[in-house]
């Protein structure tokens, strides 16, 4: 720094920063600071060094800083908004984000992110206002309606969801977290079938991993069928996430002498779950800042034999790290009830209720491993909550609820939910949803099959303890269609709420089938429409058997496959290694490399 002027250690410390050798330029940055305070361009750069490794505490003292130089920096007013939105300050965010556009106005980065932090905070149709001003703003870029589709999704409007996704990829074909966005909503829209979407997921193969092909090289992992397995589970969710309630049962519950266990984590904001998780992994790998060729280079590197992705087309997926075939066996198991289109992935976790034997394993390109009790196992990872009399008994009426993702909700759904509350005379409904004209559509909506706007109630989301208290006012739970509930259906009947359901055609419309048979209570799975409505109407006519369910149902299922988590960690091993065993037993070449057959 001696011999460098403080330009030209700025120059320099700006080279190294947009190189990423981000210490040689932070080491440059506060030399400069400390013998020029006031650099304001020192101080803004090391600011949004600070929130690109995570240090937002850092990020968001040095834009103050920043700012309080020169006030109208609307840059670092952004990055200020960026490090308090991943801090979760969403208030302050919004309103940083908003001083920005208000110092430039044509600031689309800030109109993006104000949008998406709109969204996070439950104000969904100012983000989806905002969002089109940023279409607006740049009309040919793929972000802002890819997080366009997002709010619109979170509205339950798929149709206009998917049309935005459709948008995004037609302006970046090679996007391809948009095109995961647009097939995991496609399983959420009760006008497609299996077939759509399978189609759909051949079409997501072609276009972003069948490229990758070229980086797959021959496994020679140690054929032996019965050794000790390399596990390796990737996933950017292993925090506080819904998929903890499923992952973390079978993770405390693996053989550790017989399977040695890696996690390979993508997560931006690791937490106290997060920490719970790393308890039970032989070895954790943070990879929140692998690319997925660094990551496919760091499997091969462990010498995994059996890697299994959580995550499929879901958010922050890291299906391309798959699709160059790291490990002799991959699987699909979780985020949802469904595929991934990708060859690469040899098998999918699922059980006979969801994916019962026949035809529809053609739309498919994995093999189905169907476990023998239920595909996943629960557990609520919190101190049992007290659980009272069903509220019918105090009311005087039957309060039906569903708090599932408003996703979820959709006219064939409200459709017969409606012959629901009409069948039982002054029931109430219970959704939970954040504020927006989706409510006044849904009043309208129910509102021309009969029902009275007074009939319904709206909560907002909250943190899951006041969300786990929300079925102490709910005598019986009502499962979506055709995506169907999960998590909210495993907490149901933990907190003693009965849930009813029908088995439909897709996995997803099939998943409470599963789960309700599994905690064994099947006598709630209607066949069909009509069935549901005749289940329903027939327990809320039943106070007594609503009380007697009331005070059992956690006994029962903790007592249950669905909550036996040795049991279905010992399920899933055996499966584990069948599939393995085929692997050993498959011809090869002699680079051990399997033939196709």
């Amino acid at each position: 720094m001696a011999q460098l002027t403080i330009q030209n250690a700025f120059n320099l410390a700006l080279e190294h920063h947009r190189a990423g050798r981000l210490r040689e330029a932070e080491k440059l940055y506060r030399q400069i600071l400390a013998q020029q305070p006031q650099h304001v361009d020192a101080m803004y750069n090391l600011g949004t060094l600070a929130h690109q490794v995570g240090r937002n505490d850092v990020a968001v003292d040095l834009m103050r800083r920043t700012i309080a130089l020169r006030p109208d920096h609307a840059a670092a007013h952004y990055e200020l908004a960026n490090a308090l939105r991943d801090q979760r300050r969403l208030d302050e965010a919004v309103a940083a984000y908003r001083r920005a556009i208000a110092l430039r106005p044509d600031f689309p980065g800030a109109y993006n992110n104000l949008g998406c932090t709109l969204n996070e905070a439950g104000q969904l149709d100012e983000a989806a206002a905002v969002l089109h001003q940023t279409i607006a703003l740049s009309p040919n870029s793929a972000v802002a309606p890819v997080n366009l589709g997002n709010v619109l999704k979170d509205q339950g409007a798929l149709d206009e969801a998917i049309a935005a996704y459709r948008q995004a990829i037609a302006f970046a074909p090679d996007d391809a977290e948009a095109h995961s966005n647009l097939v995991y909503t496609m399983h959420f829209h009760p006008a497609l079938d299996a077939r759509a979407i399978a189609n759909e997921l051949c079409a997501w193969n072609l276009r972003h991993a069948r490229p990758l092909e070229q980086f797959i090289v021959p496994n020679s992992n140690d054929r032996s069928a019965d050794r000790r397995l390399r596990v390796g589970y990737v996933s950017p969710d292993f925090r506080n996430h819904a998929e903890a309630f499923f992952v973390m049962p079978l993770l405390r519950e693996h053989d550790h002498s017989r399977f040695e266990i890696h996690c390979y984590a993508s997560v931006g904001q690791p937490d106290a779950v997060t920490e719970r998780f790393k308890g039970y992994a032989d070895v954790w790998h943070d990879v929140a800042g692998d690319s997925d060729a660094q990551l496919d280079g760091r499997i091969r590197e462990d010498r995994i034999d059996l890697l299994v992705d959580l995550t499929m087309h879901m958010a922050n997926s890291r299906l391309l790290v798959f699709a160059r075939k790291p490990t002799p066996v991959q699987v699909a198991w979780l985020a949802y009830p469904g595929g991934t289109g990708l060859p690469q992935i040899d098998y999918r976790l699922t059980d006979a209720f969801m994916d019962p034997p026949g035809e529809g394993d053609l739309l498919y390109v994995e093999k189905p491993m169907r476990l023998p009790d239920c595909w996943c196992c629960y557990d609520p990872l919190c101190e049992p909550l007290p659980i009272g009399s069903p509220p019918a008994g105090q009311l005087g009426y039957i309060t039906f609820g569903c708090l599932n993702n408003f996703c979820k909700i959709n006219g064939p759904v409200l459709g017969l939910w409606a012959q629901v509350l009409k069948a039982v005379p002054d029931s109430r409904l219970m959704l939970l949803c954040a504020e927006g004209g989706h409510r006044r559509r849904t009043q309208d909506f129910l509102g021309t099959r009969g029902i009275a706007a007074g009939r319904m109630e709206f909560v907002m989301p909250c943190p899951r303890p006041e969300y786990l208290r929300l079925y102490e006012r709910i005598d019986i739970a009502l499962d979506p269609f055709p995506y169907n509930g999960i998590t909210t259906t495993c907490d149901a009947l933990w907190m003693g709420v009965p849930v009813v359901t029908f088995a439909g055609e897709r996995a997803a419309s099939r998943a409470g089938l599963g789960l309700l048979s599994a905690a064994g209570f099947g006598e709630l799975v209607g066949q069909g429409p009509e069935q549901f409505v005749k289940l329903a109407m027939e327990l809320a006519k039943d106070l007594g058997k609503l009380q007697s369910l009331r005070s059992t149902l956690r006994q029962r299922i903790e007592k249950s496959p669905l909550m036996d988590a040795p049991r279905f960690a010992r399920n899933v091993e055996a499966a584990y290694r069948r599939m393995w065993r085929n692997w050993c037993a498959a011809p090869c070449d002699g680079h051990g490399q399997q033939f196709l057959i």
